[in-house]
């Protein structure tokens, strides 16, 4: 009988694996699809993302949808504890399912299509946030603590692995029909929900308490205002080329600001607290978690700034037309998804058998060192330096996620899992969003301060007006990352036309080709990008510094539904107590 019962169990797992590998792989994948396929869906819906009224859409359409996530996936990790993790998990399937199809059959144009779009990016955001929240739980709750490191490093590797595979799917798709971008979901959405809801099953310690109303309210307010500053602290603002000085940003900081310590009072008081603030003086979880945020932050901004580079000048300088930098970009980028492959399943095998500490320290050090590496190449790059050093960067992400996430899971109780999961899917996301906030102002900053003299020269060499050049050199410098960004030569919108600007057929062909517009920004993107991979650096390094400081291997033996049933029948019947492999609570 008990043979049958294990056989039963090894089968079970292996479905908890694979479903919730499944959610969480479409959930990044659709974090990062948009990322290549802008440019294809503001043409499809009948815009221009780089006018003035537009950029919130660009924006948020980038932003909204981890946003939400990162507001919500604490508090419903907490709810799947309460209501069951399973029940929250398929839920969440079936309404990014949902959303997935609204957005594909987008009715509108113009304005009101691209607002279309924001909002079910905001309700899909709501599904992903319900996935995110609960699939970690779900894997721990199904697998002994010596096998969790291998499974949790598949869906680690299913989670950021999903968010690069994401960018060569989306640059596929968008050349077909920017709605294939969407409907990919759809038939890989409706699967996962009829299968979760047959083969799933609660193993998890259910808490019985009541819904921290009063602290997913002010949790929910408080990161909003904060993520909706940093929205809008990248937008130009009056004369300056930021508005992190707008009376909208400051005010949404201030709201944040007294929302997030009010959040912390009320956890510190509250019964059953929605963030469980003493989890944090478990060693593990507390440094586990703040080199998680560390590096997806690191991550994020690295994402970003490879396909600025690519998209908007090492692919058009190689004769790439812009229309096809978004695929290409998209495939340059695969050395980076192979080695966080490769790395991410090995590396949590072995932490199953030595622990988090070495592979996860190690690994934030190599993902420090590609960026120094990236920092000494050469803008206009020879490719195969370029892909040795981003798979150095897949390769050391790969070695830190899946021993970190692991370690971080084990460290928890039963009955806190759903939230710890919420928890670091909230700092994953928040990083996400953070990052956005953080490297595009520092690349502004350096393209603030050389690009308009490199832009004035350039025009005034090709026949533009000095007075025109003038004005076209001193816009914010936002336009023109946004261009890079979306892999679009600014100078046609910018310029208006070949007659406003006054110049020769031949010099008008030269501004609006490939070559122009990237030699132009090469050097100032050089500037910029030292400050921005400086501060990654200095993430990765600190985060590491935290890893090292985790402390030996701990699981915390407060056990499952399945891990008692289990331990029952090993033992003949007498309950284990709270064991772990080291004593490492932080008193």
């Amino acid at each position: 009988m008990n043979a049958l019962k294990q056989a039963h169990h090894d089968r079970y797992k292996w479905i908890a694996l694979t479903n919730t590998t499944l959610g969480i792989f479409m959930a990044t994948i659709n974090g990062s699809i948009i990322l290549i396929s802008l440019p294809a869906i503001f043409r499809g819906v009948g815009i221009n993302p780089l006018s003035p009224g537009n950029v919130g859409y660009l924006l948020w359409l980038l932003q909204g949808y981890l946003l939400v996530t990162a507001v919500l996936v604490i508090s419903l990790g907490r709810l799947g504890d309460i209501k069951g993790r399973v029940r929250i998990y398929n839920l969440g399937f079936a309404v990014f399912s949902a959303a997935s199809v609204m957005l594909a059959l987008d009715p509108f144009r113009d304005g009101s299509g691209a607002l279309w779009l924001v909002l079910w990016r905001l309700v899909q955001g709501v599904g992903g946030a319900m996935l995110f929240a609960n699939s970690s739980a779900i894997i721990v709750d199904a697998f002994p603590a010596e096998q969790r490191g291998f499974a949790m490093g598949i869906n680690q590797v299913a989670a950021i692995g999903g968010s690069f595979v994401g960018l060569i799917l989306g640059g596929l798709l968008s050349i077909g029909d920017w709605r294939l971008v969407f409907w990919v979901s759809v038939p890989v959405g409706l699967i996962g929900t009829v299968w979760g809801y047959l083969s799933l099953r609660d193993n998890g310690v259910r808490v019985n308490a009541k819904i921290d109303w009063w602290g997913n309210g002010t949790f929910a307010i408080g990161l909003t205002s904060l993520l909706v500053a940093i929205v809008y602290g990248i937008q130009p603002y009056g004369t300056s080329s930021m508005g992190w000085t707008s009376p909208t940003v400051l005010s949404a900081f201030a709201i944040s600001v007294v929302f997030l310590v009010a959040f912390l009072v009320i956890e510190s008081r509250v019964t059953s607290p929605m963030f469980n603030l003493k989890l944090f003086r478990i060693r593990a979880f507390f440094t586990g978690s703040i080199a998680g945020l560390l590096a997806a932050i690191a991550r994020g901004g690295l994402q970003f700034m490879l396909i600025i580079w690519l998209q908007g000048i090492w692919l058009p300088l190689h004769g790439y037309s812009y229309a096809a930098t978004p695929l290409w970009a998209g495939i340059y980028l695969l050395p980076l998804t192979i080695g966080f492959l490769v790395a991410g399943p090995i590396s949590g095998y072995l932490s199953d058998r030595h622990g988090a500490r070495i592979l996860s320290t190690g690994g934030l050090l190599v993902f420090g060192l590609s960026f120094v590496g990236l920092l000494l190449l050469s803008t206009n790059f020879a490719y195969w330096q370029f892909a040795l050093l981003v798979a150095l960067n897949g390769l050391g992400g790969g070695m830190f996620s899946a021993p970190n996430s692991t370690a971080i899971m084990n460290s928890v109780p039963a009955n806190e899992r759903g939230g710890a999961a919420g928890i670091q899917a909230a700092f994953m996301n928040s990083g996400m969003v953070v990052s956005i906030g953080v490297f595009f102002s520092l690349m502004i900053v350096g393209l603030t301060n050389t690009l308009p003299a490199s832009l004035y020269r350039g025009l005034t060499s090709h026949g533009v007006a000095a007075s025109q050049a003038h004005l076209v050199a001193n816009l914010p410098a936002v336009g023109s990352l946004f261009s890079s960004f979306l892999g679009l030569n600014p100078l046609k919108s910018l310029l208006t036309s070949q007659r406003v600007a006054h110049v020769s057929s031949a010099q008008w062909s030269a501004l609006t080709g490939k070559h122009f517009f990237p030699s132009l920004i090469l050097t100032p993107f050089h500037h910029g990008l030292v400050i921005v991979f400086s501060l990654a650096i200095v993430m990765a390094v600190i985060g590491a510094v935290f890893s090292s400081l985790r402390g030996k291997r701990y699981v915390n033996r407060e056990l499952s539904m399945q891990e008692h049933v289990e331990d029952l029948s090993l033992v003949g019947g007498a309950v284990p107590g709270e064991v772990a492999l080291e004593s490492d609570v932080v008193r």
